[in-house]
């Protein structure tokens, strides 16, 4: 079968994290993503840290099964070729700040004018409209705005910053939505349309049932450390050896909970009776738990918890979470050949469709603007045009 989104092509303008993270997802369902980059330099996080040897793995880590296009964008040929490729695709995606896209000649009545059918994704540290709209926004500042890090961390660690850049992450994986949203959107009535989401915006909308408390009831949340905020025991446990995961989300786990433990009849307590009452008395009760705990390893408590049906888990490093069996066992990990002829491994997108999971079709485009003069044929620039655009270095 084709993939899910084979003959769809995408002009990806954006860099750094969400925006890329958004097309190399639609590139796992089989989009062709053409990437531009400024020939001076190109996407920021080609520069970023860390490295293998002089190859960014923060840049390869989200531009998986691309193509890569540098040219000059701040001169009339570069700027009339990146509008040569807006009018013969089906979606544009990018991450300036508001206004500039515009600048370079790519408003939304030029497109359309165009390209009717032309899908915009927009992506911005605080969306089209408000007193910071023009601002810069980077991930860890909408984490400080959105009261995300307020409610992370514990003790004097609060605030604290998640350990990955979550905010870009899930701003890509909405960018991504609103764009599969559109496209069946056009597939219906055969309009394009803009779309547009913000650092600031979703990070707010991650906030859940903390953010809904505080609506409904004026309540603002506090930092739990690594337990749960209103359901207990659920959390981060010490073992004789090392923490592990547990999660009892109902009654019945925490009943199956007290059994595995070999004391049934703490469930039977009238403080530890109902999820409230153990909410309530969650300091005492996890002193209890430890007690107990302390006596076997992860590795049996883990065991023993899931033949009885509790969520559990053990708490990995990096290199831990790829060495588990489960892990394993989902192919998660890719190899995927390069230009140089080694192999470059990948994380593959996590999805699967009809009981198959999606290929990488490439590595990243590790060298800027490798695939300029093909990718420009295809859009009907002669060769002769080609060299003259590297002549006058605009690409």
């Amino acid at each position: 079968m084709k993939p899910l989104l084979h003959g769809v092509r995408v002009l990806d303008l954006s860099r750094a994290l969400a925006g890329p993270l958004c097309t190399s997802l639609l590139a796992d369902f089989g989009a062709d993503i053409i990437k531009v980059e400024s020939i001076s330099g190109g996407d920021s996080s080609r520069q970023w840290p860390p490295f293998d040897g002089s190859d960014s793995l923060y840049f390869a880590s989200v531009n998986r099964s691309k193509r890569s296009v540098a040219l000059d964008m701040r001169t009339d040929e570069g700027r009339e070729l990146l509008r040569r490729m807006a009018s013969d695709v089906d979606v544009v995606v990018e991450n300036f700040r508001p206004g500039v896209l515009a600048a370079m000649g790519l408003d939304q009545e030029s497109l359309r004018r165009d390209n009717p059918g032309v899908i915009v994704m927009s992506v911005s540290g605080f969306g089209p409209t408000g007193p910071d709209q023009f601002a810069p926004g980077l991930d860890q500042v909408a984490q400080g705005m959105s009261g995300l890090m307020s409610v992370t961390g514990s003790g004097d660690n609060t605030p604290m910053r998640v350990g990955i850049p979550i905010i870009d992450t899930v701003s890509g994986i909405y960018a991504a939505l609103g764009i599969t949203a559109a496209l069946v959107a056009r597939s219906r009535d055969g309009e394009g349309h803009h779309v547009q989401t913000s650092l600031i915006e979703s990070a707010l909308s991650i906030m859940t049932f903390q953010a809904q408390d505080y609506l409904s009831t004026g309540r603002v949340s506090e930092a739990n450390g690594n337990t749960h905020p209103t359901i207990t025991p659920y959390g981060c446990f010490d073992t004789a050896d090392y923490p592990i995961i547990i999660a009892t989300g109902s009654d019945k786990h925490w009943e199956a909970l007290c059994s595995v433990l070999g004391d049934p009849d703490l469930a039977a307590r009238p403080e530890y009776a109902t999820g409230k009452s153990r909410l309530e008395h969650r300091d005492r009760l996890t002193k209890e738990l430890l007690e107990l705990l302390t006596q076997k390893t992860a590795a049996d408590w883990v065991s023993a918890m899931r033949e009885a049906g509790i969520p559990c888990g053990p708490v990995h490093s990096v290199d831990q979470a790829f060495a588990d069996p489960q892990v394993q066992a989902l192919n998660m990990v890719q190899n995927v050949p390069t230009p140089d002829g080694k192999e470059m491994p990948l994380i593959r997108g996590p999805f699967w469709v009809d009981s198959e999971t999606l290929p990488i079709r490439n590595a990243p485009p590790m060298t800027l603007g490798q695939d300029t003069d093909a990718v420009l044929a295809e859009f009907g620039v002669s060769g002769d045009q080609l060299e003259s655009l590297h002549r006058s270095g605009v690409i």
